[in-house]
């Protein structure tokens, strides 16, 4: 049967991933606590200790706006695994030859990069615990992340077919991965910038994972908007990783 096949197919490319994470997991664990790590005792510890915004302290401020930052970095870091094993291992040639559908492999990729994007959470939100951070965990705060984390790895996976080489996959992190993550209202509120700085950055999806995940953190009424945008996008951004995948393989 087709679902059955496209389900295994899916697990498979999945497995695959994560016996490549478990290999690695302790240098993974360690490389995605450093940056979460200085960056509470810097910005939030250190420098924003004094520093309250509507009534919460910085550092509650700020635990939900790494968590959605690390869950966007982690989640479209799939793409390095994917270009290694594509430029190097030719892996991917293996798939073509496997009895493994294109929208199996984009759905298997997608779901590894979720799961790393929900370890470091978990690493984040470990961190803030030493730092005497308490904040909601509910099923709202999760599905943020979910949405937020399968985007970015679908956009991912469509980049990761677009690149000719490893290093035009640096570069495409350096000039949108990198900029989003210091503009998405992770370190600061977008309402304390220009009214002509704010409107374009509204338009960046991290600028709404880091309210929808912030809000359901603070237990605040959430936007609901920004869980469909997040949605939608992610869609739209799956399909575009299907059609450059099926490109790929043409």
């Amino acid at each position: 049967m087709i679902l059955p096949s496209a389900v295994n197919g899916c697990l498979a490319v999945y497995r695959r991933e994560l016996l490549i994470l478990r290999r690695r997991f302790k240098r993974q664990v360690a490389g995605q606590a450093v940056s979460p790590l200085l960056y509470l005792l810097t910005f939030g510890y250190a420098m924003g200790g004094g520093l309250r915004f509507d009534g919460i302290s910085y550092l509650q401020f700020l635990l939900p706006g790494l968590v959605a930052m690390s869950s966007m970095t982690q989640s479209f870091a799939i793409a390095t695994d994917i270009n290694v094993a594509r430029f190097y291992w030719h892996i991917f040639d293996e798939f073509q030859a496997a009895p493994v559908s294109n929208g199996s492999y984009v759905a298997g990729e997608v779901l590894a990069g979720m799961t790393r994007a929900l370890i470091s959470a978990v690493i984040i939100l470990g961190l803030g615990l030493l730092f005497g951070v308490r904040l909601h965990y509910g099923p709202l705060f999760w599905l943020a992340i979910l949405l937020n984390s399968f985007l970015f790895a679908s956009l991912a996976v469509a980049l990761a077919m677009l690149v000719k080489n490893h290093a035009d996959q640096s570069l495409l992190t350096s000039f949108v991965i990198t900029p989003m993550a210091f503009l998405g209202g992770t370190f600061f509120p977008l309402d304390r910038l220009p009214g002509w700085v704010q409107v374009p950055l509204h338009l960046l999806p991290l600028s709404h994972a880091s309210t929808a995940i912030r809000s359901a953190a603070l237990g605040r009424s959430v936007e609901y908007f920004s869980f469909v945008l997040l949605a939608v996008t992610g869609a739209v951004l799956f399909w575009l990783a299907l059609h450059c995948v099926n490109r790929a393989r043409d």
